[in-house]
């Protein structure tokens, strides 16, 4: 008995294990979408107390089906409808488990040279790819690229540069940050775990955008307070409706006020590979951060967050703290990344490499194919809800997402999202605003098509 597994082992365990994935791949599209399991069912089928002694592998691999599968939630089902999108793809599991096997720790440039160069490169290829300004690329030397775990660590960290941008300013319970209120919870959380004293929910227009009217007349209130303006956050497709705020407006506000302006693309901005939908964020120019997450709609797994700031100062000079056994002589030259200050971790794992991969096996095009395909398929779903007196849109759709209402009224949409739900068939989300509620359907997982969207609408029209 060994606690060792050896090469020849593991490379018969890896096998068993791919193709489990292979075989789990292959057949997500006809189990239940959504699982059935109570609370506490699959903690009941896993012992109090860990073994004493290894076990067979294949128990391990058995457990996968016995223990695991009845509590999945099956995000990488082509009938995945709900939230949005969390995509995985052959390229992006292959990617990781290299990147699992390489181990690397990317802290320093030092500490992986691959890690860092590699996410360098790639960061500036979205630049070209999805019309960013050119200054946003590491290779300019002015702004540049991280990858972190989610959007909310990116907005978190901004906000934390933008509090220490106006530290010597003013207290921070009198610092003040600007969102609309249809902006993601994970804002408000991030001034709150900043220590911002104050989250502005600015109101919206009749397609869910902010009012920029209404955003700088809370600025001038604020100020007239005594309190500290320091940044507003703008959305490209919002969590709720997919609306856009207007960027550029918002830009020159913030530019006058002196706000850092951060731009959250957290879905959409995978959209901004194809040139059409660009008219989303015609400028950047007052942006000074932007955030997109390739694991929504790239096909890119869970987590790969993708940061730019349009000038890398600020965010080092926040999050730089060099301890001695951290220096090193590439470091001091000046001439390489470290991209533990640019971010709140020191550690990072090797996610460029399933970033990397993907961008390569897809090619631009194939990815701007499969987004096209996404938008054209909601917007059918769209016409298909319109001309049905039954239903009524709910908001405009831009992107991947529908939303929708039953016209019999709120009962009868909650109503008819949980019996979508518990059909196991599809996923879809009811959500609320104000009085309000509706159904969103989220097209955008990576092998839903055609058929799967005309299965969806046969359930909605036979539950309706």
């Amino acid at each position: 008995m060994t606690s060792h597994m050896s090469p020849e082992e593991f490379r018969k365990h890896g096998y068993a294990v791919v193709d489990w994935v292979a075989r789990y791949l292959e057949t997500v599209e006809d189990l239940p979408v959504l699982p059935s399991v109570e609370p506490g069912a699959i903690a009941a089928m896993v012992p109090d107390h860990a073994p004493e002694q290894p076990e067979d592998f294949q128990a391990l691999l058995d457990d996968l089906d016995r223990v695991v599968m009845p509590g999945v939630t099956n995000w990488q089902s082509p009938n995945w409808f709900a939230y949005f999108p969390a995509n995985a793809s052959p390229p992006a599991i292959l990617a990781e488990l290299a990147a699992a096997g390489l181990g690397q720790q990317g802290m320093l440039w030092s500490t992986s040279p691959a890690t860092t160069e590699i996410e360098m490169q790639v960061l500036d290829w979205l630049v070209g790819l999805m019309g960013l300004p050119d200054g946003w690329r590491n290779a300019s030397g002015l702004g540049g690229g991280v990858i972190q775990m989610s959007a909310s660590d990116a907005t978190h960290a901004v906000l934390v540069v933008a509090r220490h941008r106006r530290r010597h300013e003013a207290s921070v319970e009198d610092m003040v940050v600007y969102v609309s209120d249809q902006a993601h919870s994970s804002i408000e959380k991030g001034v709150t775990v900043a220590g911002i004293g104050h989250c502005r929910k600015v109101p919206v227009d009749d397609a869910f955008a902010m009012d920029v009217d209404a955003l700088e007349s809370m600025i001038a209130a604020d100020e007239e307070r005594g309190l500290l303006p320091i940044a507003v956050v703008s959305a490209i497709g919002t969590t709720a409706t997919t609306a856009v705020d207007p960027v550029a407006a918002i830009g020159r506000v913030a530019h006058r006020w002196d706000l850092w302006h951060h731009v959250d693309a957290a879905y959409a901005g995978t959209a901004m590979i194809c040139e059409e939908f660009r008219i989303h964020q015609p400028d950047l120019s007052q942006a000074d951060s932007y955030t997109f997450n390739p694991h929504k709609w790239m096909m890119v797994n869970f987590d790969c967050n993708v940061l730019w700031v349009s000038d890398r100062q600020p965010l080092i000079d926040t999050m730089s703290i060099v301890p001695p056994y951290l220096r090193n002589d590439a470091s001091d030259t000046g001439a390489v990344i470290d991209y533990r200050d640019w971010h709140v971790p020191l550690g990072r794992r090797f996610r460029a490499l399933k970033l990397w991969w993907v961008l390569r096996s897809y090619g631009a095009e194939g990815i701007r194919e499969v987004v096209r395909e996404h938008v054209r398929l909601a917007a059918e779903m769209a016409d298909r809800l319109r001309a049905d007196d039954r239903f009524e849109l709910f908001a405009p759709h831009p992107f991947g997402l529908v939303c929708f209402t039953h016209r019999d009224g709120i009962e009868r949409t909650r109503e008819l999202a949980a019996a979508i739900n518990a059909s196991g068939k599809a996923a879809v989300t009811p959500s609320q605003i104000d009085d309000t509620w509706f159904i969103r359907v989220s097209i955008g997982q990576t092998t839903t098509g055609q058929r799967h969207v005309d299965a969806l609408w046969g359930l909605i029209d036979q539950l309706a």
